[in-house]
């Protein structure tokens, strides 16, 4: 597959993110969506990465001067599983839920039950 160009591969996140039901996007809480092009070189087949605080966390002193949660897409790895653009479209929604389901606080083997793992 031909690489896809980085605006590209950003709209293919963003319209992930806008399929997203309305009432879970309107419950997300300070987090930020990065793309980058690689994941850390001791996991190189990471495909994306929840940084933070998950919501069922979160207690009242949390907010008090809290940096954004950061769930980060990476391009590379993603681009390189995938045979075609629609796959990459479709991996890219699957990776990028799964992303957002951990800031829900769902975590992996409960992700694995609902088969988005």
């Amino acid at each position: 597959m031909h690489p896809a160009s980085d605006e590209e591969f950003e709209q293919a996140v963003a319209e992930a993110l806008d399929s997203i039901p309305p009432e879970l996007a309107a419950a997300m809480s300070n987090v930020v969506v990065l793309v980058e092009h690689e994941p850390p070189p001791e996991d190189p087949q990471l495909l994306g990465v929840y940084d933070g605080t998950p919501l069922t966390e979160r207690d009242s002193w949390w907010a008090a001067g809290a940096l954004p949660d950061r769930i980060t897409i990476f391009q590379g790895p993603l681009e390189r599983m995938c045979q075609s653009a629609e796959q990459l479209r479709r991996e890219i929604a699957i990776t990028v839920v799964h992303e957002v389901a951990h800031h829900f606080g769902i975590d992996d083997d409960e992700l694995h039950d609902l088969g988005w793992a």
